[in-house]
This record gives C-alpha cells, structure tokens and sequence, in this order.
C-alpha cells in the first residue's frame, strides 16, 4: 500500500535529500516550499522520473491557512498520510541577543517552532490510532545548537531549536499508544546554504576546526539519519535525539 510523507523546506539542503531518499523508498512525497519553485519541481521531476510520485505544495510553513491547505491538497492527491518530516526553517544575520528586535524573534519561532507544532498537529489528525488513522512517524529536524547555544550568532535560533527538542519529547510520550514516534534529528555543521541566507556564506571554513571530524556534514547523511527513524527499524524509538553532528 503506498504512504506519504510530507516534507516541509523540501526543495533544498536537507529537505530535497529527505524528500529524494524518501521517494527511493517508496514513499509517495509532498515537496513544500516557499519561494523557489524550481527547485521544488526539480526535486519532483527527480522523483518522477524514478517512477515515484511527489507533489510540489508552495506554502508559508509560519501561516496556519498555508498550512491546512497543504494537507487538504495530500489528502485528495496522494496516498494516506504516514510520516511528517518539519524540516523548514530559517536563521538569520549574525547577531548578539541585545541587537535583536521583536520582528526578528517573532519571524524565527513562527518558522521554526510554531510551524511545526501545526504540522504536527495536522499529521496527527490524520495518523493516530485515536482519530481513525494506522499510524506513522514525525521527525523533527532540529540542530546541535539547541545543546551549544548558539552564544554571539544566533541565541533565538538555538532557542527554537530548544524548543523543537522539548516538543519532541513531549509529543513522543503523549502519542506513544496511539501508534506515532516521534523523533528528532540535530545536524551539526553541514553543507547547505542557509549559511548564506543568514549572511556568513563561508561559516563552514570558519567553524569546520571546531567539529571534531574536521568537516561539514552533508544533506545526505541527515536524511539517511531521518529515513531510519521514519523507518520499521526505528519501530521501538520514540522520543529520541539523534545527533549527527561529526562529533560536536
């Protein structure tokens, strides 16, 4: 029986890797973005061509209504909701905390943790045993700053991702008898360009003699890590925090 898995920021970085890997194992895949359409099409052109089938949704993952739209269109064009993948986010310009204005903070947390917590809530109206659904697997990308801080750059992103972090643990324990794991993944350093979106294009040279392994990781290796969790190997891990960071 065919299943989907819907992947928020799917287009690029982790996201396009999440949402090809998942294709490659049989998942029908609802590709989110919010602004480049061609690289969204290009990720379900991938998939296609593989003989899966992917959706491209545009949709502001911080805007509820976006959000309802996005799971109403899977329901009436893809296979029955099985897995969530929060992947989509945003950092912004490197900062200390006393430079940071409200708009910044209210941006950040509506993309990184409000967002999520209404796709969640989303996927489990359609997934938990408790409402009629078979089951399934969300997995939350979250970051090793969550545990590092991010003191001088980037506090409020950390914090997010703090947050992310907490929310997974809870949400594991609360649906745990209703056939959902919940999971999270936290990249270190790794080789997308949301470093560049947030102003510092070589923070990987900058950084990479502080990760153990001497270098970034790659989109590849998140998605293999958030696959696995998704997957019926993972069938006894709930509420893990995964990190995958090159030993950092």
């Amino acid at each position: 029986m065919h299943k989907t898995v819907i992947v928020t920021g799917g287009s690029r970085g982790i996201g396009a890797a999440i949402s090809l890997g998942a294709a490659e194992k049989g998942y029908d895949v609802c590709v989110n973005y919010l602004g480049n359409k061609e690289a969204a099409a290009d990720v379900v052109q991938q998939i296609t061509d593989a003989g899966g089938r992917a959706l491209a949704v545009q949709g502001d993952m911080s805007v509820e209504a976006d959000i309802l739209a996005m799971f109403a269109l899977v329901d009436r064009e893809l296979a029955p909701l099985h897995a969530l993948v929060n992947n989509a986010g945003v950092v912004d310009v490197k900062a200390r905390v006393d430079e940071m204005t409200a708009d910044r903070l209210t941006r950040m947390f509506a993309i990184n943790l409000t967002g999520p917590f209404l796709c969640a809530r989303e996927a489990i109206k359609r997934m938990s045993t408790l409402h009629g659904g078979d089951g399934g697997s969300i997995v939350n990308i979250s970051s090793v700053a969550a545990r590092l801080g991010g003191p001088g750059e980037y506090v409020d992103y950390a914090a997010s991702k703090g947050g992310i972090d907490a929310m997974t643990l809870g949400l594991s324990k609360e649906l745990a008898e209703e056939g959902i794991r919940v999971n999270a993944v936290r990249p270190g350093v790794i080789r997308t360009d949301i470093h560049a979106s947030g102003g510092q294009p070589g923070r990987i040279e900058r950084v990479k003699g502080m990760i153990p392994m001497k270098r970034a990781g790659e989109p590849e290796e998140i998605s293999s890590a958030a696959l696995w969790l998704m997957s019926d190997e993972a069938s006894y891990t709930t509420g893990a925090l995964l990190d995958v960071s090159g030993g950092r």
